[in-house]
């Protein structure tokens, strides 16, 4: 299936994902749900009521109190996983020191698409949800969360079809998505965050205030995060807002390469500050190293 080939597959049949907050959805499953029912976890008594299953009741307390009381347990449920993917002209760069995949080098743009084939994959092989949107200054398409297999094909076929297009803005894209997604569920922001970043962080305090569990796959080609030019270069805008330049990389170099620092760091510390988890992607890292490391350590936190 395109983006997704089979050598990421066989990494991702082996892996899981699981949620680290309360999910809302719509069938039992692994993930703990916001929603209290009869499962494994112990969550509160309440008093019984006619009609209430009799194995349920906690003879213990009720031995104590001279109280009939019922053991009410968290249920677990399936997780509603929505993937936005940044199609903006800054996504088509593509870095000399970039990673492949089949023989293809992969621009920004290209990485993020098999990225969230992969983890679109993976949700829906283990009986959750995904769904997509994909955005450069509005949202271009918009898949709501499925979980049969044909999601999937869904899924592939409209990154597939997407092209780098326009100027960013993602953080007024991301409030919108906000909305959109109205159970509480997991919102994976693949992108080069490309945007002023105070505005941003207030858009990514807009999922926090809807109770979502984010993850910000920050998106960068090596030639961004270490600017190794050294003549004189011409410089053009992917997304067309700014005309051509001709800079002299060794007098910008310093002063580049700190903005660059103090923009990842705003990301990094935004995203602790909202319990998110930040994982900054260099494209000339192979795409199944990336998905192993990160997809590794959260099961080995979430153990």
């Amino acid at each position: 299936m395109r983006l997704l080939p089979e050598e990421t597959m066989s990494v991702m049949r082996r892996l899981e994902w699981l949620a680290r907050k309360r999910m809302q959805g719509t069938l039992t499953g692994k993930h703990t749900s916001p929603d209290k029912g009869f499962s494994v976890e112990f969550a509160e008594h309440r008093e019984y009521t006619p009609g209430d299953d009799p194995r349920n009741l906690d003879w213990r307390v009720m031995a104590k109190s001279d109280r009939n009381v019922i053991k009410q347990f968290i249920e677990e449920t399936n997780l509603r996983a929505t993937l936005a993917v940044d199609i903006s002209g800054s996504m088509a760069f593509r870095g000399e020191e970039a990673a492949s995949v089949e023989g293809e080098v992969l621009s920004k743009f290209s990485y993020a698409r098999y990225l969230a084939a992969a983890l679109s994959y993976l949700f829906i092989k283990q009986g959750d949800a995904a769904g997509l949107v994909t955005f450069d200054n509005e949202v271009k398409s918009y898949l709501r969360t499925g979980s049969r297999p044909s999601q999937v094909r869904r899924i592939v076929d409209t990154l597939h079809q997407a092209e780098p297009g326009a100027e960013t803005k993602v953080a007024s894209v991301l409030h919108e998505v906000a909305e959109r997604v109205h159970k509480r569920g997991l919102v994976i922001l693949i992108s080069d965050l490309f945007d002023d970043p105070k505005d941003i962080v207030e858009a990514l305090h807009h999922f926090d205030y809807r109770q979502h569990e984010l993850v910000i796959f920050h998106v960068l080609a090596d030639e961004e995060l270490t600017f190794p030019f050294k003549n004189f270069q011409r410089f053009r805008d992917l997304e067309g807002v700014e005309p051509m330049l001709r800079i002299d990389p060794q007098a910008v170099r310093a002063a580049y390469l700190e903005r660059v620092r103090e923009f990842v760091k705003t990301m990094e510390v935004a995203s602790g500050n909202l319990r998110a988890d930040y994982v900054p992607v260099n494209t000339k890292t192979p795409l199944r190293e990336t998905l192993l490391r990160y997809l590794g350590r959260r099961i080995h936190s979430k153990r």
